[in-house]
């Protein structure tokens, strides 16, 4: 690979070089066409030349110490087995601008992540520093809640920690449920029975839960009661001790359910609500959301985690965080 150096940026000059141990892994380095190099490039304006399993940077001396570390993050992550994708060349270019990251991310070292969810299909490892801070709020928290766009990787998060959780017996049942409200859409009549009916807005969350499981213990834990997955008007009533639940989509919620489902909740249980503040299909909008107002009541208090994610945090393809700032932008 080598091309035309990108324009000059101001700051000192600088070079350096990097090599690899493995040659056989560099095509996954480098992406297809080069993609993942070209789009180090056009993001941190340096100039990268690749041989073999030679890459040479060149460019101002901060960009080029910030290409060197996320090129050795993305070839430990290929070493691990992880799929380095264009989201995932972001998601570390990202990290790498956060000072805060040692320590909490030990991964890129060459050893082990500090931070990761084992479940049966994979093993999740944070994205972004905002993910990193959840994970560990997951785990410390009685009762979390997961505020950001979408593509932020919040009930995906949430879906892994309850999985693991059921899989080594910490928690006897997972509750999974969302409030049943169309996304600015007349369905009108769906046909079947209760459960074709309300299928339809719960399929995220049976997405999120088969990349977590195989297919038939997924199946299987439904039919046996461990997995429940059900609109949020079933919860009434309920006390759900011994359980990992989440709520998502809790932007569409009212006050009254929100009240409703968190004083659900029993003995031996974590409690997850995932939602985007910004975008609710509740009729008279952001001032009539459940999520909004339980925020405002509930920031502070002892046991209770607020984590927040943005624009940046997004770890879908890359331009769907663009059109989250491009959107909040508008909204601010």
């Amino acid at each position: 690979m080598s091309r035309k150096p990108v324009p000059a940026q101001s700051g000192e000059p600088s070079r350096a070089e990097l090599i690899f141990d493995r040659p056989q892994l560099m095509s996954q380095l480098f992406g297809e066409f080069d993609q993942n190099l070209l789009q180090l490039e056009s993001r941190l304006g340096v100039y990268i030349t690749a041989r073999g399993n030679k890459i040479q940077l060149e460019g101002r001396a901060e960009a080029v110490a910030e290409a060197r570390d996320v090129l050795q993050g993305l070839y430990n992550r290929i070493t691990r087995g992880e799929r380095v994708d264009q989201g995932m060349v972001d998601a570390v270019i990202a990290m790498s601008a956060e000072p805060t990251l040692a320590g909490i991310i030990s991964a890129d070292s060459g050893g082990a992540p500090s931070i990761m969810i084992r479940t049966r299909k994979k093993t999740i490892v944070p994205r972004t520093l905002a993910q990193a801070h959840y994970m560990r709020q997951l785990v410390n928290n009685d009762i979390i809640f997961a505020l950001g766009p979408a593509g932020t990787g919040k009930t995906y998060i949430a879906v892994a920690q309850a999985v693991a959780q059921l899989i080594t017996g910490s928690v006897q049942r997972l509750i999974l449920s969302r409030p049943a409200v169309e996304a600015g859409e007349k369905l009108g009549f769906l046909p079947g029975d209760m459960k074709d009916k309300v299928d339809p807005y719960l399929r995220p969350l049976y997405d999120a839960l088969n990349d977590c499981l195989p297919a038939e213990q997924v199946e299987r834990r439904i039919a046996s009661g461990e997995i429940e997955i059900a609109p949020i008007a079933f919860m009434r009533g309920r006390t759900l001790a011994d359980a990992f639940i989440i709520l998502d989509e809790a932007q569409n919620t009212t006050p009254s359910q929100m009240k409703m489902f968190l004083t659900r909740f029993g003995e031996n249980s974590r409690m997850v609500v995932c939602g985007d503040p910004k975008q609710t299909d509740l009729p008279g909008g952001m001032n009539a959301s459940g999520l909004n107002d339980a925020v405002v009541r509930l920031e502070g208090v002892e046991s209770i985690s607020m984590c927040r994610f943005g624009a940046g945090d997004v770890v879908r393809h890359p331009i769907v965080g663009r059109i989250v700032e491009a959107y909040e932008g508008v909204d601010a």
